[in-house]
């Protein structure tokens, strides 16, 4: 029987993902996702594959292209201190929106790219300046690994309590 319990312990510490992925938030207006945009893309994003052409351009919307850079910058930025709020457009997630074929979002800093002077020139119009990613609030990294950990550790007493 222990044997069984370890398993499924393994079983679910295996299946969970850690990845966090930065998207924007539904429910906001093109203006306030393009901001957020030109924020990511004119400071460390790579945005090269959501400019016409690029592997990730379709959709081509705001807020697909929005989910794009500010989970680029996200990867690039978080070793260093960058967050995943850009005051309220953005919050981390575990899952990454639909993607088309060929078009994969960055889950690390080693798989966020290389380019850092990007602009949005040919992404979409640009209608304002960019919006700073604040992040004092945001909390949902921090929420979902306490979590597992929780689940961890409620499953390692299980498995004890049944030895």
């Amino acid at each position: 029987m222990g044997i069984w319990v370890r398993l499924v312990l393994l079983l679910v510490l295996a299946g969970h993902s850690s990845a966090a992925y930065c998207i924007c938030r539904d429910g906001l207006g093109d203006q306030v996702l393009q901001k957020a945009l030109d924020y990511a893309c004119g400071s460390g994003a790579d945005c090269s594959a959501i400019r016409q052409g690029g592997a990730c351009y379709q959709p081509n919307t705001v807020k697909d292209h929005c989910n794009y850079a500010a989970n680029s910058y996200f990867q690039k930025k978080s070793q260093s201190g960058g967050t995943c709020d850009f005051s309220g457009t953005a919050m981390t997630s575990t899952t990454i929106p639909n993607q088309v074929s060929g078009c994969v979002y960055p889950s690390s800093a080693s798989t966020a790219g290389t380019n850092t002077t990007n602009t949005t020139s040919g992404i979409n119009p640009s209608v304002g300046t960019g919006v700073a990613p604040t992040g004092i609030n945001d909390t949902s990294t921090a929420v979902g690994l306490l979590q597992c950990l929780s689940l961890a550790f409620i499953l390692s007493l299980l498995s004890l309590w049944l030895l």
